[in-house]
This record gives C-alpha cells, sequence and structure tokens, in this order.
C-alpha cells in the first residue's frame, strides 16, 4: 500500500499525478475527553516493553472498557455509507471522489471505477447490501480495461485486481472473476525485463512497458493477488511470474540481507542503497510473510524470517526509551537517516502476523505516539527529534490496521480504546459534508480535496475490524492484501 513519501507530498499538495499513485503526504480536537484519552493511553502504552505478559493498567481501570463496541461499529458503518453515499452523488463511474469541489477525478483521463472495485468488499463486509449491489451492477456493466492508458501496475493490481478478486470471493459473481482474469492479463508483459522484475508502467491495450528504475514495493507486492487469481482461474502463469519476480528482488539484497529504496529490473543493479521500511520498500515485506501464508509456501517463509532478523538487527533503533525503525545503507549498516512516518506503521500488524506480539506492542506504541504530536498523524517525523518532516494526512490506514492486529492477538482493550482516538480525529478533522478528504498540514489541519479509494477499502475497514467481533475476518483461511481486500484459501 506503501508508496514513495516525496511523490504522495506533492500530490496531496496539488500537484500533477501522472500515473494515479496514491496521494502521499500521509488543531482542535472536538472534545476534550479525547486529549486526555490520548495522553494517558499514549504513555501506557509507551511503558509496555518487550516482555509478553499484560502490562497493570493505568489508574482508573482499563481502557478501553467503556467502550460500547455495537455501538462503533454502527458508527463506523454510517460513516462508510455517507462516503459511498457521497461518491455515487458526485462521481459515480468515475475513479475518485474530490469531496471539498464535489468534482470526479479519473487518475488517466477516463475511469477505470477504481473506487467501487476498491471498495466493494467493505460494502459487503458491513452489511451494506443494496450500496455493494449498486457498485456490482456498475462494474459489471461499465468496466472494461480495453483502453489506450497507461497504468502503473502496482496500484492497479493492488487495488483493482485485488478488488475484483475479493469480490467475487464474497459475492460469487463470476463477472469480476472474468474481469479479474481479463485484467492480469493485459498487466503479464511488466515481467518481460532480463531479470524478471516488473517494469513500473504497462499499456492496457498495446502492452507496452515503461519505467525500469522502480523499487522494491512496486516488485515484491503482486503475488497475492496474481497468485490468487492464478488459483482460481487454473492459469500457473499468473503465480508464477509474480513469484519469480519475488524471489529475484531478494537474491539482489546486500550481505546484511536488506534491500535498498530503488533498482533498475533491467541491469539488476541498485540505484539507491537507503534501506528501510517506509514507502517504496514497505509492502515487499509484507508479501514474503503474506505470501508463505496464503500459499503454504515454506521458501517464503524462510525468506521472511532471514529478512526480519536483518531488519531487527540493523534498522531497529532504540531512541528515549521507544522503538522505532529508522534508514541505513543496505550494504554497511550505516544509519543514514532517522526518519519515521505514516507508511511504516504497517509493521507492527506484520510482526504479529509473524509471532513477534512482544516488538509489535512497542513499535505501535511509538506510532500512536506520532499520532498524538498533534492529534493526529504527519506523513514523516524525526524520531530523534520528534519534528515533523512532512505535515499531511492523506487518510493513511497502516496504524489502524495494526492496531487491529494487535487487538485480535492480545485481546487488550486499550487498542480498542486507541480506535476510538483514530475515529474521532478522523471526523474532527477529515470529514466533510461530502466524506473525507485529505489534510494537506496536521500543523495547520489544512484540507485537500481528495477521498482516496483506500480510505474506503482500507481505513474504514480496518476502524469497522477492531471493533467488530473476531468472526469478521477468520485469519486461519484470509489474507488481507496490502490494500486490505481478503483473499481467502480455497485450493
Amino acid at each position: 500500500m506503501r508508496r514513495s513519501v516525496q511523490a504522495r507530498h506533492d500530490a496531496v499538495c496539488g500537484a500533477a499525478q501522472r500515473d494515479g499513485g496514491r496521494p502521499g503526504c500521509r488543531a482542535r480536537l472536538r472534545v476534550r475527553r479525547e486529549v486526555a484519552l490520548a495522553g494517558w493511553l499514549g504513555l501506557w502504552l509507551l511503558a509496555c516493553g518487550p516482555a509478553p505478559r499484560a502490562p497493570a493498567p493505568p489508574p482508573g481501570g482499563p481502557p478501553g472498557t467503556s467502550i460500547d463496541r455495537p455501538a462503533m461499529v454502527e458508527r463506523v458503518r454510517a460513516e462508510l455509507r455517507s462516503s459511498w453515499r457521497a461518491y455515487t452523488r458526485y462521481a459515480w463511474g468515475h475513479d475518485e471522489l474530490r469531496p471539498v469541489t464535489r468534482t470526479a477525478r479519473d487518475w488517466y483521463g477516463e475511469s477505470i471505477l477504481i473506487t467501487p472495485v476498491d471498495a466493494l468488499d467493505a460494502l459487503v463486509m458491513m452489511g451494506l447490501t443494496e450500496e455493494a449491489a449498486a457498485a456490482r451492477a456498475l462494474i459489471d456493466e461499465r468496466l472494461s480495461f480495453d483502453k489506450d492508458i497507461t497504468v502503473k501496475n502496482f496500484e492497479i493490481t493492488i487495488r483493482v485486481l485485488g478488488g475484483l478478486l475479493s469480490g467475487y470471493q464474497l459475492t460469487g459473481d463470476a463477472k469480476l472473476l472474468q474481469l479479474a482474469d481479463d485484467l492480469g492479463a493485459r498487466l503479464l508483459p511488466v515481467f518481460g525485463s532480463p531479470t524478471g522484475m516488473p517494469y513500473m508502467y504497462v499499456n492496457l491495450r498495446t502492452g507496452q512497458v515503461s519505467g525500469a528504475k522502480t523499487n522494491p514495493a512496486e516488485i515484491g507486492t503482486l503475488l497475492l493477488e496474481l497468485g490468487a487469481l492464478s488459483k482460481l482461474t487454473g492459469k500457473p502463469i499468473y503465480h508464477d511470474k509474480a513469484r519469480r519476480a519475488l524471489v529475484a528482488l531478494y537474491a539482489r539484497r546486500s550481505p546484511l540481507g536488506l534491500v535498498g529504496e530503488e533498482i533498475d529490473v533491467e541491469s539488476g543493479q541498485w540505484v539507491s542503497p537507503n534501506s528501510h521500511v517506509g514507502g517504496g520498500i514497505d509492502s515487499y515485506y509484507e508479501y514474503l510473510l503474506k505470501a508463505s501464508i496464503l500459499f503454504g509456501d515454506a521458501e517464503l517463509g524462510a525468506m521472511w524470517r532471514a529478512s526480519v532478523a536483518a531488519l531487527d538487527r540493523y534498522l531497529a533503533d532504540e531512541s528515549t526509551g521507544a522503538l522505532w525503525y529508522g534508514q541505513v545503507d543496505m550494504t554497511t549498516g550505516r544509519r543514514t537517516a532517522t526518519e519515521f512516518g505514516a507508511l511504516h506503521a504497517f509493521l507492527p500488524g506484520v510482526l504479529v502476523l509473524g509471532g513477534d506480539v512482544a516488538r509489535a506492542r512497542r513499535l505501535e506504541a511509538s506510532c500512536f505516539q506520532m499520532w498524538q504530536l498533534r492529534g493526529i498523524e504527519p506523513e514523516v517525523i524525526d524520531y530523534r527529534t520528534m519534528a515533523i518532516r512532512a505535515p499531511g494526512y492523506p487518510l493513511r490506514p497502516e496504524i489502524i490496521e495494526s492496531a487491529w492486529y494487535l487487538r485480535r492477538a492480545t485481546g487488550d482493550p486499550a487498542y480498542l480504546a486507541m480506535g476510538q482516538v483514530f475515529l474521532d480525529a478522523l471526523v474532527a478533522h477529515a470529514r466533510t459534508d461530502d466524506g473525507f478528504t485529505v489534510l494537506t498540514s496536521v500543523e495547520t489541519m489544512a484540507r485537500g480535496d481528495l477521498m482516496p479509494s483506500y480510505f474506503l477499502a482500507e481505513t474504514l475497514k480496518y476502524l469497522y475490524l477492531i471493533f467488530a467481533p473476531d468472526d469478521a475476518i477468520d485469519l486461519d483461511r484470509v489474507v488481507l492484501t496490502t490494500e486490505a481486500h481478503p483473499l481467502r484459501r480455497t485450493w
């Protein structure tokens, strides 16, 4: 789900965005008790060390005990319903809504229905049956990929291909699988590089590729979607191409076990040696683990374990008693930056899936400390000085995603309280009369004008899951993609 930080910052601040990537600059609080809740919750969580035992509750009783989970579920459902209705009113048939100006945005000049496809499984999961039926009808009747447009392979894979596959599994609508198969075939030319690692862009009609200089996230975040497509259609080529690319990238890690920030897929040479877990790298690590789980792939599991050991050894950094993951040179291990941001906040959730709950708790506490700086998280901070380096907030889901995984793994009501803080802040600062919009600065709470599709697909979905019963997702059979699309193992 994760992109270049600067690209996102430029997009949220109004720069033109040719490739349709996520906008990316990932005040007031309405009620004073939110400030108090955030304060004591953060202090309590920061006290959580690596020991697996539960810490003592803060004064006044365990956090989260007064939260009415069914009521919170209804709050989130209401926000999804109102956001979807705003889309239908002002952007129906287009890719995304600009809620402030009440206009539509299409990524490539003509729509490929990114919001309806991306949001479909969220509508189904939260029981918005009329809205889900309308989205399905629109997709079935109007979606076509026979377009002379050059798209960003990574974004279209995680948002559109993933959305079609999860929508098919949830509804049984065969047209969705047919569309996924057609899209998958049109994306395959990206794997035609000498290394097998994908180019960044492809024309959906001609198959012309471009963008040889890319990053680990855009190379390694394809296997869940293409692998599931392979299993559901009986066409091994999808799985094999995506897996080969992932293994080829892993084979080019440094002697320390780290990958860099940018690589040339034609030469296989690293362009940037910066190693971190933020935008441009993050979901590469996520998919090593999640693909090993979804497909029972022991080799990928071993690759994940070797990779996370390198992250813990070289990137992990203690600062004022808190755990962070900074930036180093991939070859020497020399620390090059002490930056952490909204995109990095995916890591606690992945650590939970990998079995390291204690480390995940500590890192999520650091993420929440970042959120508390201004009452909503900035895109990037310097964790040594706690200075904000990129002030935007583009409605990112990662910190919420990790809170859900931790709530599931620990049963700790502190993560319910954390979820309420997140929802209250979103409503206070990012809600408009017609959906939610990105913030260009959490320091001034200045607003941009975009409701990204992932806000419905991920941010609201993970808020819902924090408060929903555990059986809302069967984690023994289901893996959530980096775009939060649930893929169920039926093979």
